[in-house]
């Protein structure tokens, strides 16, 4: 095994291939279904969506406390990327603004892809067949349901597909 190979393994290993971060976006998909299923105005629901997104990286610490996994390995330069794989979601999300006031009825869809796409990467990150598939299905799942649904199945939706996927990794984390 390389040193690269190793150090990946190890981030693998110590992070639980991210569980706590998907653990976390099902507790926020939960929270967008309570918002979609008000009776606020759509620009309204919009705005707290935004502000969900905002509190998945503490309430990932939170849920990496309690689950006892670790929450970054300061030790491993391969934490570092994972951080920059995160942040580049935060690039894509500039087109959920620009939806937001345009088609605001599709934005909760356009982040919902971005959230699947941005998966990709952690794949070769964790040496993970589980968010290589995630990260290809969720944004046509959520092109599909949000094309031909309404944003609060949309959430409840994407609520069950993160629950797969926690189920996936806890099994694909026992391997």
């Amino acid at each position: 095994m390389t040193q690269l190979e190793q150090k990946r393994f190890d981030l693998a290993v110590k992070q639980k291939r991210g569980l706590h971060f998907i653990v976390a976006s099902v507790i926020i998909w939960l929270a967008i279904i309570c918002i979609y299923s008000s009776a606020m105005p759509i620009l309204t629901k919009n705005l707290f969506v935004f502000i969900c997104t905002g509190i998945l990286l503490p309430l990932a610490w939170v849920v990496s406390k309690i689950l006892k996994i670790n929450f970054s390995d300061n030790e491993n330069p391969l934490s570092s990327l994972g951080i920059l794989f995160s942040v580049n979601q935060l690039l894509y999300l500039l087109i959920a603004m620009w939806i937001y006031p345009t088609i605001p009825d599709k934005m909760l869809m356009v982040i919902a892809m971005i959230f699947g796409a941005h998966l990709m990467p952690f794949s070769w990150l964790y040496k993970s067949k589980v968010y290589l598939l995630f990260s290809i299905v969720i944004p046509f799942f959520a092109l599909f349901i949000g094309l031909s649904f309404s944003p609060t199945i949309l959430a409840i939706g994407m609520t069950i597909v993160e629950a797969v996927f926690c189920g996936a990794l806890i099994i694909e984390n026992k391997s």
